[in-house]
C-alpha cells in the first residue's frame, strides 16, 4: 500500500510539473498521434518508422564510404515522393544502425515505393545489415517489421502537409517572390 501511495504522489508531482512546463496548454487535436498500423506512429498525414538493427562486419565502414562519397546527400531518395526525411546513426561502437524516417501515408505503400523506385540503393545501403533479404524479397516487409520499433513520442510541426503539398507551396512562394520583385 505504501508503494502505491508513494507512486501516486510521484506521478501527481510529475503531472503538475508537466502542466506547469506547458502552461496548461490544451492538447492540439491537429497533432494527435495514433498508431500507424503494425508498428510506428501516425500524425495527420505523416507516419514514422524507426529501426535499430545489427550491422554486418564492415557494415559501418561500407555505409560511411557510401555516405562520404555522396557527401551525405541522398537526393536519389527524392524519387520516393512520400519521403520527408531519413537519418542513419551508428550505435554501440559501429555494431548497430539506427534508421529513422518520416513519410506520407501508409506503411505498405511507402515500402513498395522504395522497392520500385530505388531498389538498387536500398540493397546497397541495407545490404550492410544482418539478415537483409533484399528489397524485392517477398519476406522484406516481415523483416522490416521485425526490426521496427514504435517511437515513444513524436511531434510533427505540420502533420497535414504532405511532400506534394510542400513542393506545391514552395512553387507558389517562388512565384509570388518573382511577382513582388517586379
Amino acid at each position: 500500500m505504501y508503494m502505491n501511495i508513494k507512486q501516486l504522489t510521484q506521478d501527481a508531482g510529475l503531472k503538475l510539473k508537466l502542466y506547469l512546463a506547458t502552461l496548461g496548454e490544451p492538447l492540439d487535436k491537429a497533432h494527435e498521434v495514433t498508431s500507424a498500423g503494425d508498428a510506428g506512429l501516425r500524425s495527420g498525414e505523416l507516419s514514422e518508422l524507426t529501426i535499430i538493427t545489427d550491422l554486418k562486419p564492415d557494415g559501418a565502414r561500407n555505409l560511411r564510404l557510401i555516405f562520404e562519397t555522396l557527401k551525405g546527400n541522398l537526393t536519389g531518395a527524392r524519387k520516393v515522393g512520400t519521403l520527408h526525411d531519413m537519418r542513419f546513426v551508428f550505435l554501440e561502437n559501429d555494431t548497430k544502425l539506427l534508421f529513422c524516417t518520416c513519410y506520407d501515408g501508409d506503411w505498405d505503400t511507402y515500402i513498395n515505393d522504395f522497392a520500385t523506385k530505388i531498389p538498387e540503393m536500398m540493397d546497397l545501403i541495407f545490404g550492410n545489415i544482418e539478415g537483409w533479404p533484399g528489397i524485392k524479397s517477398p519476406t522484406v516487409k516481415e523483416f522490416i517489421l521485425s526490426k521496427q520499433i514504435t517511437a515513444s513520442a513524436w511531434f510533427v510541426s505540420h502533420p497535414n502537409l504532405t511532400v506534394a503539398d510542400t513542393t506545391r507551396l514552395e512553387k507558389i512562394g517562388a512565384g509570388l517572390n518573382k511577382l513582388l520583385e517586379l
